[in-house]
């Protein structure tokens, strides 16, 4: 299947294997990446009805390093939000990395390994547009302090995704049975060595496996040898993350969006809250309390045509209110869904909004996220 010229953008260890596997390649964050390979919807609906193989490896997988966990923990809530102290060995969190105004640098994931001689070490998985402009902000802030080694050239990065990904990971490691959901521990897989953290971003049960770049080919064609598991693209990816009512860096948030007006909360540590600490705290500390002026809500439309990014939400008069900032039709539903921020009054679930779409009204409504219900497996 053609795709755009590449030829001029990195590449990660599997740009061959997608090739050979019909993948339509495009140009994303840089990078080489297929967007489909036998199209878009066949792709979504296989990730929810079975298993799906989606490589992440443009990521930025990044582990740092101080003399113990409190001391790591303590340097990173310097620049994020999260609860990083209260950490458990083996325990993964979703967080933010802010700037002075509460803006959100980037959204990220930071794990603690439990496996031995780890102390004091913690991995963090950056956005692949964000991950050097990420790393630059932790070296200059604590690079007196932490050790900071990326492994953008040398690891990759392949998400299992959907109902299926357990039985068919549970064939070659018994990790199924022992991670519940942003949990992760290493294991070996056909004599390859991964490191496995139950997680993704499709609102499905899935993994995320970390493996050196001269064994991706190897773990990506020996999981899809299974029947259940078919690569997926990017546009997949995209409808199965907006199902799940999930943000995407630079559409949905960014260095001027705060996490409040975000409806990211749950990333800010219930104590830190009240504590403060990281950039931007005593604004973010005000907007908890006094409320912000708008607010990112989920709409779910009438009709089947999409309603893209950018496109207007506008009042009964006709008077713009508001913007898109992610939007597609998502098989799972049978609807057009999208994100778009609001004034907080017309935020409330049930509002009845409507988007200019190449000119015409599209009906829609204010929805409770997320669109579909979430599988995350909890042991």
């Amino acid at each position: 299947m053609a795709g755009a010229d590449t030829s001029n953008l990195l590449q990660t260890p599997l740009n061959d294997t997608h090739i050979s596997w019909s993948g339509r390649m495009v140009g994303f964050a840089g990078y080489a990446m297929p967007v489909q390979y036998k199209g878009i919807v066949d792709e979504h609906n296989h990730t929810r009805n079975a298993a799906s193989l989606f490589d992440v490896s443009h990521m930025g997988q990044v582990a740092v390093k101080g003399a113990d966990h409190e001391t790591t923990a303590r340097a990173l809530e310097s620049l994020m939000p999260g609860d990083l102290v209260g950490l458990k060995p083996g325990e993964m969190r979703y967080t933010l990395l802010l700037n002075d105004n509460g803006g959100i640098e980037d959204d990220l994931i930071v794990t603690r390994p439990a496996e031995a001689g780890t102390d004091g070490t913690l991995l963090i998985v950056f956005n692949a547009g964000r991950k050097d402009h990420d790393v630059a902000i932790l070296k200059a802030a604590l690079g007196d302090k932490l050790d900071i080694d990326t492994f953008f050239d040398s690891k990759a990065l392949l998400a299992l995704q959907g109902p299926k990904a357990a039985d068919v990971l549970s064939r070659y490691c018994d990790l199924p049975q022992k991670l519940s959901f942003m949990n992760a521990a290493a294991t070996t897989i056909d004599g390859i060595d991964v490191y496995v953290s139950r997680a993704g971003y499709t609102g499905e049960d899935g993994f995320e496996l970390s493996v050196a770049n001269e064994d991706a080919v190897k773990l990506a064609e020996l999981l899809v040898s299974n029947d259940e598991v078919e690569p997926a693209g990017l546009g997949a990816r995209d409808s199965l993350r907006l199902e799940a009512g999930l943000c995407l860096y630079g559409h949905d948030m960014d260095d001027q969006r705060d996490p409040i007006s975000a409806g990211l909360i749950f990333a800010i540590g219930k104590g830190r809250r009240v504590e403060g600490g990281f950039p931007g705290a005593s604004k973010i500390q005000k907007l908890i309390a006094d409320g912000v002026a708008e607010k990112r809500v989920g709409i779910l439309f009438e009709g089947r045509m999409p309603v893209r990014e950018g496109a207007d939400i506008v009042d009964e008069s006709g008077t713009p209110i508001g913007k898109v900032t992610s939007g597609t039709f998502c098989p799972t539903i049978g609807s057009p869904v999208a994100f778009a921020y609001v004034p907080k009054e017309k935020a409330k679930i049930g509002t009845e909004l409507t988007a200019i779409v190449r000119g015409k009204p599209a009906k829609g409504t204010v929805t409770k996220l997320p669109f579909t219900p979430a599988n995350y497996v909890r042991l």
